[in-house]
C-alpha cells in the first residue's frame, strides 16, 4: 500500500511516517526532489529557499512534477509511506496508483507552533503572527504552480489528529493501518492469469506478433507456451521462419509460418513433462485459431479465457460451442462473456 501524508506546518507528518518506518514502511517525501534541486543549485535547504524551488518547479515541469518524480521511484510489491504533499494535482498523480490513501495529519495552531519553537529550525519563524503569515502563504493560492495545501487537505481519505502524546498517535496510526488493509485489494483470478500470460508472450521470438498461453488447474499454472518456431531451430528473430520475416499479409501464406502457436506450445510442453491437462483452463493473449482449437478440444481443456480477438475465429468458436468448451473474453480490466 502507499500512504500520503499533508498537514500544515509541524501537525506531525514526520512523527508519522517515522512510526510507519518503524512498520516496515519504505519513506519517501516529495520535498526529497526540492531538497535535491536546491543542493544542485549550491543554495542552502532553509524553508524559504525549498518552498521558491518547488514553485519554480511546479512553474516549469507542471504542477505534479514533484509526485510523478517520487512515482517513478516505487517498487512494486512494497508498503510506502510518502510525505508533504502540497497540491492536489500531486494527489491526482498519485491517485492512479493501486491502494493509495491520503491522510491528513492535523494538530490546532497552538500546539503546532509549540512544536515548531520546541524543534528550533533555521529559517522556522520566530513568532506566532509569522508563522501564521508563512502557513497561510502555503494554504491557499490560485495559481496551480503554488502550494495549496487546504485544497490538498480537502481531499484526504481519512484524518489523523495529533494533539496527544507519542504513545497515543502510535495507536492512531495502528487503528489506522487496520482500517486500510481492510480494503486491500488483490487482482481477480483472471487478471492474475492473464497478466502472466502477457509476461509469457514477451518471451516470444515471433517477429510479427507476441502471443502465449497459461493452462491453469485448480487455480495452479501447469504450463505456459509463447510462440515461435521449434525446439532447437533458428529463432523466428533470428530469421528462422520466412514468412514472418517477409511480414506476409495477415491471413496469407499460412502454410509457409515456421512458428508454433502459444497454445500449441503450452499443450505440448505439458505433454513433454507427462502433465495432464484435461478438465484445466487456457488463458490465451489471442483467441485461439482453428488449429489450436482443435489441440485444445482433443487435450481435454474445458474452458478458454481469451484477451484479443482474432479475426479468423468464427469457425473456432463454433467448435467449441459443439463440443461444449466454454469461451469467455477477459479484457485486462473488464470480463466480457
Amino acid at each position: 500500500m502507499i500512504i500520503g501524508l499533508t498537514g500544515k506546518n509541524a501537525s506531525g507528518k514526520g512523527t508519522v511516517a517515522e512510526i510507519l518506518r518503524q512498520r516496515s514502511f519504505y519513506y519517501y517525501s516529495l520535498s526529497d526532489v526540492i531538497r535535491e534541486k536546491v543542493q544542485e543549485v549550491g543554495l542552502f535547504p532553509s524553508r524559504e529557499n525549498l518552498f521558491k524551488m518547488g514553485n519554480q518547479l511546479r512553474l516549469q515541469y507542471g504542477p505534479g512534477i514533484l509526485a510523478e518524480t517520487i512515482l517513478g521511484r516505487l517498487e512494486l510489491n512494497k508498503n510506502y509511506v510518502v510525505d508533504s504533499f502540497r497540491s492536489p494535482y500531486e494527489v491526482e498523480v498519485f491517485r492512479k496508483a493501486p491502494n493509495f490513501t491520503l491522510i491528513s495529519v492535523e494538530a490546532t495552531e497552538g500546539i503546532r507552533f509549540s512544536r515548531l519553537k520546541a524543534r528550533s529550525r533555521e529559517g522556522d519563524p520566530t513568532t506566532l503572527e509569522g508563522f501564521l503569515e508563512a502557513e497561510h502563504r502555503e494554504s491557499e493560492n490560485n495559481d496551480e504552480s503554488q502550494q495549496q495545501l487546504l485544497k490538498t487537505q480537502r481531499m484526504a481519505d481519512r484524518t489523523l489528529v495529533n494533539d496527544d502524546s507519542l504513545e497515543a498517535l502510535g495507536g492512531k496510526v495502528n487503528a489506522l493501518l487496520q482500517e486500510i488493509s481492510n480494503y486491500f485489494t488483490r487482482p481477480s483470478w483472471d487478471e492474475y492469469f492473464m497478466s502472466i500470460a502477457g509476461i509469457v508472450a514477451s518471451r516470444s521470438n515471433c517477429v510479427k506478433r507476441k502471443v502465449a498461453a497459461v493452462i491453469v488447474k485448480d487455480q495452479r499454472i501447469i504450463a505456459t507456451g509463447y510462440n515461435g518456431t521449434p525446439r532447437g531451430a533458428r529463432n523466428c528473430n533470428e530469421g528462422g521462419c520466412p514468412r514472418c520475416n517477409a511480414f506476409a499479409e495477415a491471413g496469407t501464406r499460412l502454410e509457409e509460418c515456421l512458428c508454433c502457436h502459444g497454445e500449441e506450445n503450452a499443450i505440448t510442453q505439458a505433454a513433454y513433462w507427462g502433465i495432464s491437462v484435461k478438465g484445466a483452463s487456457v488463458y490465451c493473449t489471442l483467441a485461439p485459431c482453428l488449429i489450436c482449437t482443435k489441440m485444445i478440444i482433443n487435450a481435454g481443456i474445458s474452458e478458454v479465457i481469451f484477451n484479443v480477438e482474432y479475426h479468423l475465429n468464427e469457425t473456432a468458436f463454433h467448435l467449441f460451442h459443439e463440443t461444449g468448451v466454454n469461451v469467455r473474453q477477459y479484457k485486462m480490466g473488464s470480463v466480457t462473456k
